[in-house]
């Protein structure tokens, strides 16, 4: 056999970019697909909707030439459903439109619309070429731009204005608790806080003044954080706190007085008092359900959310608007019983896993029956038998 037999053959041509022509003029895509054809493959549609269904279903278009005035889907509707999308390839892809008879008001609706550039049903060919790699240089610029954007906000471990973890640091060393919480039947809470009023201080002193409010805002918490806690900005005003080995009545115990201390501040700059309103969403191991940190920093941020709706709704602030989890109160002797079993190392049961079963049984027997869960109970009592003998 041959050194080539076996091996994939080498492509014998670079394939060439696709562009996609819209009109429901055949003359027109006719005569833009002639002049682009030797540089550009071409696909041509009569429509908006054939087009959007061309550019959802045809990875390989690069450029969209549009046509406003046409059936089904005018040019509007095609950009709005392209600048709207929520895949970022369609989303950036640059679109020129074919302009006609239309006044400059059309235009420059089309431009707000997020069209790229316009050429007239009579511009040359060598003119429509460079239109078009003038875009495509452009979306490349952009893309390598954000790019090297995402890998430096990766690499930054804090926000510079704050000084709290960057998001995705924040994520990492969260990660990290996470996994130790779980491996050793650990607890683990999650607090994320939005500085409700930071808009507002921002229209009446400016931006450089509220910012200045929201880092001293964040240095207060983080001053009142332990060592093993982690606290990131995740959003221009809104922050989270990984409070490590902590339950959620701990937290929620740390929430109410974080809240009444960024309440109860006097702030004034000048002649303006800045009266600082928070919202707050708690989200811990020993009464949610989460697979990974991101999840419980999910949960947080929903309840969150949910607290400074109730807010807008009434305009009234008050700390029973906070929203928390509230973990069913227990009586004092099996509360003190489940935290002693919190504290232990699942993993380090070894020998007298068969004991602490067997002790337990009766409890989580009695909590499933309540919860109308099923529990195998006859198949865990003849194992424990067996195991007895």
């Amino acid at each position: 056999m041959s050194a080539t037999q076996g091996a994939a053959a080498a492509p014998s041509q670079i394939p060439k970019q696709r562009v996609l022509v819209i009109d429901d003029s055949r003359i027109v895509r006719t005569t833009i697909s002639r002049l682009i054809r030797k540089s550009f493959d071409v696909r041509e549609e009569a429509n908006g909707e054939a087009g959007w269904k061309a550019i959802a279903s045809d990875p390989s278009v690069v450029v969209v030439f549009s046509d406003i005035q046409m059936p089904e889907l005018d040019g509007f509707g095609l950009l709005e459903r392209i600048r709207k999308s929520e895949d970022a390839r369609i989303r950036g892809l640059p679109v020129i439109v074919i302009s006609g008879d239309e006044d400059d008001a059309t235009k420059k609706k089309a431009k707000a619309a997020g069209a790229n550039d316009f050429i007239t049903k009579t511009t040359d060919g060598t003119e429509i070429l460079s239109r078009i790699d003038n875009l495509l240089n452009l979306v490349e610029t952009k893309q390598q731009l954000e790019a090297t954007q995402d890998t430096v906000a990766k690499k930054a471990t804090h926000d510079p204005l704050t000084g709290a973890f960057t998001p995705h640091f924040l994520i990492t060393e969260g990660g990290k608790h996470f996994a130790h919480a779980r491996r050793h039947g650990g607890m683990l809470s999650v607090l994320a806080f939005r500085v409700d009023t930071y808009g507002e201080i921002t229209e009446k002193v400016g931006k450089s003044v509220a910012d200045q409010l929201l880092a001293r805002i964040a240095k207060l918490v983080m001053g009142t954080l332990r060592a093993e806690d982690s606290m990131g900005r995740i959003a221009d005003a809104t922050f989270a706190v990984i409070f490590s080995g902590t339950s959620s009545q701990q937290a929620l115990a740390f929430a109410r007085r974080m809240h009444d201390q960024l309440e109860k501040a006097q702030v004034s700059y000048r002649d303006h008092v800045l009266k600082i309103r928070a919202s707050i969403g708690l989200a811990a191991l020993d009464v949610d359900a989460a697979t990974s940190i991101e999840e419980l920093m999910k949960l947080a941020a929903q309840r969150l959310q949910e607290a400074a709706s109730r807010k807008a709704q009434q305009q009234i602030v008050s700390q029973d608007e906070v929203n928390f989890v509230r973990p069913a109160t227990l009586p004092s002797d099996i509360d003190r019983a489940v935290q002693a079993i919190a504290q232990l190392n699942a993993e380090q049961l070894g020998e007298a896993a068969h004991e602490v079963l067997r002790r337990i049984l009766p409890f989580v027997v009695a909590a499933c029956r309540r919860l109308n869960i099923e529990l195998p109970t006859a198949e865990i009592e003849q194992a424990l038998k067996d195991r007895r003998k």
